[in-house]
């Protein structure tokens, strides 16, 4: 990969996608797709990926958890599985912790990425108080690659099951995902519930055809009283 030009090194990304859809598996293109993603983080960023990294990068592609202390290049490390689950077209998230953190590392490994020929989005804003409109999410979700926190994802889910059309709905089937801090993530914030304040959206009629349906019967034959407990049986 090295001794390619920058117009055949960029051209790995379509020469790849096409092997996927040809039917080759991703862990089958994986020493292609992390030599190619690691010559461009070092053409375009300055910055080579080390054998121990690419190792870090073999684990979290692989669904595993992979420990690495502050300074030993996570971010870095994260863009060799980023890339190489993209090219399937299906989806990459980065799920970190807080806002700073997702906008800082998109915005230093953006410049890889769509050097390559992939695109990407950030789940959250600079401005706690944006207000995402429906396309917008839409936008971000069909990212090659998402970069976004988990209480952003979380509240995204919650939020499309209280949708009342299919239009509304942004999030796609979920494919691949990385979570940084994932102690953090799946030990203490998960102990946090989100809640969404207000009404809900949809308004389920399910109580009004039940209490229609209960009026209909006779209280000897139909259903019995439980006056204590105030429930039908």
């Amino acid at each position: 990969m090295s001794e390619m030009s920058d117009v055949d090194l960029k051209q790995q990304t379509t020469i790849l996608k096409q092997k996927l859809k040809s039917g080759v598996r991703v862990d089958d293109i994986l020493p292609q797709a992390f030599a190619t993603i690691r010559e461009a983080d070092k053409r375009i960023i300055g910055k080579f990926p080390y054998d121990v990294q690419i190792l870090g990068a073999i684990v979290l592609h692989q669904g595993n958890i992979a420990e690495m202390k502050t300074g030993e290049g996570k971010t870095l490390t994260a863009t060799l599985p980023i890339y190489l689950n993209a090219l399937t077209g299906n989806g990459v998230m980065l799920i970190t912790t807080n806002s700073y953190l997702a906008i800082r590392d998109a915005t230093e490994m953006r410049k890889v990425y769509e050097w390559l020929g992939l695109t990407v989005a950030v789940g959250v804003s600079e401005n706690s108080n944006h207000q995402y409109s429906v396309d917008e999410k839409k936008k971000i979700y069909q990212a090659d690659i998402l970069y976004t926190t988990n209480d952003a994802v979380g509240f995204d889910y919650l939020q499309e099951n209280l949708v009342d059309r299919q239009s509304h709905q942004y999030m796609r089937p979920f494919n691949y995902a990385i979570l940084d801090e994932v102690d953090s993530i799946l030990l203490d914030y998960a102990q946090t519930p989100l809640v969404i304040s207000g009404s809900p959206r949809v308004q389920s009629n399910l109580f009004k055809i039940a209490n229609q349906f209960v009026a209909t019967l006779s209280e000897n034959i139909g259903y019995e009283l439980d006056e204590e407990k105030n429930m039908c049986g």
